[in-house]
């Protein structure tokens, strides 16, 4: 990063996300579904009970492997009694950045246990399987060649401890799904679809991969 794009990044009069910040704000009091109840019925005004929490996403739920969008959707569904946002929604990006930023400088808390390893490993295989018509891997540009350049930009080690994270190519704030997607038709691969297990299983390699790091979200990045 840039020190302009830190300074983004680290100053929330600065930073763009702070206005789906504001819109998650809004949408965690805000009544929904059969039950009109609101995510503050359950877990209070500010949301400050969300600490700590995106920090252990994806993790398994009810014997099911669930990323924080994945968990929010779901406590839609059977808590309010209300339909799932679209992926990449503004109103689900919203709602995730917010319950991020509960946590955020907190350290990643992913870990192996005996109910993800299955997962976790089948993650760490999408991780180092080539794909697509260029034929790479995650690892090949993220571990191999982490530091060199690519097409005049850093290739980074894709920890994703930024995510939701407004990007300046974007212009908008996207999920760390939106990215690998972007990566997979980078490479010209047939790309994962939103919400798929197989999403969830790389996110869930990548988050234990960067176990440890503070979480920084929103990030701000080039």
């Amino acid at each position: 990063m840039t020190s302009e794009n830190q300074a983004m990044q680290d100053d929330a009069n600065l930073n763009p996300a702070q206005f789906w910040v504001l819109d998650g704000q809004s949408l965690w009091k805000e009544r929904a579904g059969k039950r009109n109840i609101s995510c503050a019925s359950c877990h209070g005004e500010s949301g400050t009970t969300m600490r700590g929490v995106a920090v252990q996403f994806p993790k398994i739920v009810q014997g099911k492997l669930q990323t924080l969008e994945g968990q929010i959707n779901q406590c839609r569904a059977t808590k309010q009694g209300a339909s799932a946002l679209k992926y990449e929604s503004k109103e689900l990006l919203a709602l995730t950045v917010f319950v991020a930023t509960q946590s955020k400088g907190l350290p990643i808390a992913v870990e192996e246990t005996p109910a993800n390893r299955a997962s976790l490993r089948k993650g760490r295989q999408w991780f180092d399987a080539r794909m697509g018509q260029l034929n790479l891997s995650c690892a090949q540009c993220h571990e191999d060649r982490a530091g060199l350049k690519l097409g005049g930009s850093l290739i980074p080690q894709a920890h994703p401890t930024a995510y939701p994270i407004y990007r300046l190519e974007w212009q908008s704030l996207g999920s760390l799904q939106r990215r690998l997607r972007n990566c997979m038709s980078g490479v010209r691969a047939q790309q994962f679809e939103y919400g798929s297990l197989e999403m969830a299983q790389l996110e869930l390699f990548l988050m234990w991969r960067a176990r440890g790091m503070p979480l920084e979200s929103p990030g701000v990045r080039p």
